[in-house]
């Protein structure tokens, strides 16, 4: 295998000299970088089925609206509050263990519901995947970085937003149909096993991955060196909406299409219809980029994410609301790596896991509020019009975007 030794990071063009030395492993840089696509693909995919199977469980248990947002909001609890110990972990160590103990959390979170009915396991299984989300992808987001050049950034980056999007279409169809044959706490252990996948992955062939680069602790100029730049603030403002845009349509499309009667299964494949478009906009996303640059592309996101967020209140059948899902699914499939890509090129040297944790916890605090807020108004006004509070964020989003000054 190779050694992979990541130098010459630089401030805004985010330079990267990869010097390959041999070592005592047996893996090449194309094979590390599969590796580390598979790890995303199984861990998202169990990430992605509890959310749906997590607040399926809730609503059957009685669970208003606001509990269901509480919920969705436990998700975002640690990784808002560990995200930058996260990224520094990242940048000192490397991921390979860090992603370990995160997704043994996940699996051991998971088991909550599967001994224990009730809400309080329910909580306990939204946090503890929290977590698996925080250690585990943001290793992979640096993974990516690190072994990608400029020129081959947009396309690694999109390559591994392509297997969240399959993560995504996976996991709401395992949970949709494991539920529909089965029940919620057998679901539960079934994602707990899956979720062993990675480990067992990460314990037998992970001391392949990139390890981490030594710093003093200052170096960089911490956090406030971060922020001091415009466009890191303006990209942390867009990923905190586009985040919470896709965490609150995966928590309440579920909850509205079971206000209106459709099943589990139906449930599952309108989110996957959402996870397929996701799919197919990234495959894209090379090409679009270099036809609309960055701005505009952020821009049409926003607004086709809008547009498909104020018509879902007004279907009531599986095949238009999968409709939409697909549409709303084309919009956001390029925001979310437009943003990981563009916040990696702007880091600092040497703290790229930092910055990336930064955004993961501007990310987190947004989708820790944003549901509360909408589980609210979905208690006191009905489910429409937090679909319509989630489309104006959307449109806000599309405005600041078009802020940005160097178009390209």
């Amino acid at each position: 295998m190779y050694e992979v030794a990541a130098r010459g990071l630089q401030t805004k063009t985010a330079t990267i000299r990869v010097r390959f030395v041999p070592t005592r492993f047996f893996m090449s840089k194309p094979a590390s970088v599969n590796f580390i696509y598979a790890l995303s693909t199984l861990n998202g995919t169990s990430v992605f089925a509890a959310q749906v199977v997590l607040s399926l469980y809730a609503l059957k248990l009685g669970a208003s609206p606001f509990a269901v947002g509480l919920l969705a909001a436990t998700f975002s609890l640690f990784p808002m509050l560990l995200a930058m110990t996260a990224g520094k972990l990242a940048d000192r160590y490397g991921g390979r263990w860090p992603m370990t103990f995160g997704a043994a959390c996940g699996a051991l979170g998971l088991l909550a519901p599967y001994f224990f009915s009730g809400m309080p396991a329910l909580y306990v299984a939204a946090a503890t995947s929290g977590v698996s989300v925080i250690f585990f992808s943001l290793a992979i987001q640096n993974f990516i970085g690190l072994l990608s050049t400029p020129d081959t950034r947009a396309r690694n980056f999109s390559n591994y937003t392509i297997t969240v999007s399959v993560a995504m279409f996976v996991g709401p169809l395992i949970a949709g149909f494991s539920i529909d044959h089965s029940d919620y706490a057998t679901t539960c252990l079934y994602l707990a096993m899956l979720t062993l996948a990675p480990i067992v992955m990460l314990m037998t062939h992970g001391a392949g991955l990139p390890g981490g680069i030594p710093r003093a602790a200052k170096a960089g100029g911490g956090l406030k060196a971060l922020l001091s730049d415009a466009a890191v603030r303006r990209l942390l403002l867009m990923g905190s909406l586009v985040n919470a845009g896709v965490n609150l349509y995966q928590f309440y499309m579920p909850v509205y299409a079971h206000s209106i009667g459709i099943s589990a299964s139906a449930i599952g494949m309108i989110l996957a219809t959402n996870a397929a478009a996701a799919f197919i906009a990234r495959i894209l996303l090379p090409q679009l980029l270099e036809r609309l640059g960055d701005t505009r592309l952020l821009t049409y996101t926003f607004y086709i994410g809008a547009a498909n967020l104020l018509l879902i209140p007004f279907f009531h059948d599986p095949l238009s609301l999968a409709l939409i899902s697909f549409m709303f699914g084309m919009g956001m499939g390029c925001g979310q790596p437009l943003v990981i890509m563009l916040m990696f090129s702007n880091s600092k040297d040497g703290r790229s896991g930092e910055a990336l944790g930064l955004k993961f916890a501007t990310n987190q605090l947004t989708k820790l509020i944003c549901p509360v807020l909408c589980g609210a108004i979905a208690s006191a006004f009905g489910l429409p019009p937090m679909f319509w509070v989630n489309a104006v964020l959307m449109a806000l989003g599309g405005v600041v975007s078009r802020s940005k000054k160097n178009q390209r």
